[in-house]
């Protein structure tokens, strides 16, 4: 419960957080027609989204299993997290159609000292946001996490930008504006494919990685009576896995010591991170 009730707070601090800075920026950067800082509001809208789904998608991943799924609702994170990449893409394509017309026309935009302060305090948030979803991402292993991390980890590096375009355009240089609107909108659209390609992959029911796999390998050759051992296999439910695989003993071990080998074998397996359940066949060799 601690892995949920820590996503769950950091959905709810994302959000509002979100929600403050996108207000900010939307009436900034709209009352002096920086593209720029256009971009980083609806880049703060998307982010709300993002928050919005890793609350929610985490709540329904929280549930445990029942008898419509015997193996809990963990996939939740994945679908929720897809619906984040595909608004993340679109979002992308809409920015980058608005910025390089921006660019095309040689659109300005009205200097002033508030847009510096607004991406200064956008700096700030959104890096206390990124350092506190970071920990909490590689403690837990969750892909909303993990998602709101990029998320908080780029509006850092976009903002920045967008801050060196509004100081540039102290000396009249205004195409920076939109060059950086561009690379917003890639940058966005990149993490988005990312996000929805592993999303994608689990939801397809995509294997173990190599490293877990020979993990497992090397836990039932440490079993002196275990003769041989099959290929793996896994899918995943959640973050972790089901893994199925077939162990060979001595044909002339009896059924309760035979499996008392394969119940204790199931049992280290277990304790790796990444393992939900395993199950192993005993064959006689």
């Amino acid at each position: 419960m601690e892995r949920y009730d820590a996503t769950k707070r950091a959905g709810i601090i994302g959000i509002f957080g979100n929600i403050i800075l996108l207000l900010i920026k939307a009436f900034v950067g709209f009352v002096s027609h920086s593209q720029a800082m256009i971009a980083d509001a609806a880049n703060s809208a998307s982010d709300i989204f993002a928050s919005l789904m890793t609350f929610i998608g985490n709540k329904i991943a929280s549930e445990p299993g029942d008898k419509s799924h015997n193996f809990g609702h963990g996939k939740a994170e994945y679908i929720f997290s897809l619906f984040i990449s595909i608004a993340m893409i679109f979002l992308a394509v809409k920015l980058l159609y608005d910025s390089i017309t921006s660019l095309i026309f040689k659109e300005t935009f009205i200097f002033s000292w508030l847009l510096v302060i607004v991406c200064i305090i956008t700096i700030f948030v959104k890096l206390c946001l990124f350092l506190y979803t970071n920990k909490l991402s590689k403690k837990f292993n969750n892909i909303l996490l993990e998602a709101n991390t990029k998320d908080h980890r780029n509006d850092c590096i976009v903002t920045s930008f967008t801050l060196i375009s509004v100081l540039l355009s102290l000396f009249n240089i205004y195409w920076f504006d939109g060059v950086v609107g561009i690379g917003i909108s890639v940058w966005i659209c990149y993490t988005g494919i990312k996000i929805f390609i592993e999303s994608y992959n689990i939801l397809m029911d995509i294997s173990l990685d190599e490293n877990t796999e020979k993990m497992i390998i090397d836990l039932a050759h440490s079993y002196k009576d275990i003769k041989k051992v099959d290929q793996i296999s896994s899918t995943p439910v959640g973050y972790q896995y089901i893994v199925v695989l077939t162990i060979y003993v001595d044909g002339n071990l009896t059924t309760f010591e035979s499996h008392k080998i394969a119940d204790s074998l199931e049992q280290d397996i277990t304790s790796i991170d990444k393992v939900y359940k395993a199950v192993i066949h005993v064959n006689p060799i």
